[in-house]
């Protein structure tokens, strides 16, 4: 299973957020670090803000922060709210599918159930886990934040 480009920034931009806690950060801060198109970012925010995992304070010394507490924000959830869908093979859609094989296939439920256990065990997984090597993480983002403004505690 592959993860769109969609999701692979929207975790990005959740850890980068993650291990820059102290600061506020821009887009094109992300977007610098990861070397991705701003553009994509911005619409990636928008839905990360949407769904309450981010925080935009708007002004001049504005910026993005996480709006939840690393530990409230599971991996699982955010790759369902971001994958279009989980539809490995064509026999999953019921209106496309087209292969003469279903009636009898296994192979169906077989992949029907890794995906299951694939969600399942991003499920069990909170932003927290995945930023452990937050320092590591941190470094290897080559992007130093200029403080814009404390964080203050929410």
């Amino acid at each position: 299973m592959r993860l769109t480009d969609y999701t692979d920034y929207s975790l990005r931009t959740l850890m980068y957020l993650g291990t820059h806690r102290d600061n506020l950060v821009t887009i094109q801060d992300i977007a610098d670090a990861y070397g991705i198109s701003k553009s994509h970012l911005m619409k990636v925010v928008h839905q990360l803000g949407l769904a309450g995992l981010v925080e935009t304070i708007r002004g001049r010394s504005g910026g993005l922060r996480l709006g939840k507490e690393p530990e409230q924000i599971n991996i699982g959830d955010v790759v369902r709210g971001t994958e279009p869908d989980f539809m490995m093979v064509e026999c999953f859609s019921r209106e496309t599918n087209e292969c003469i094989l279903s009636p009898s296939c296994e192979l169906q439920d077989v992949l029907r159930r890794a995906t299951k256990a694939y969600l399942e065990v991003l499920s069990g997984v909170t932003l927290a886990d995945l930023l452990r090597n937050s320092g590591s993480l941190r470094r290897l983002a080559r992007v130093q934040i200029h403080p814009r403004e404390k964080v203050k505690a929410a």
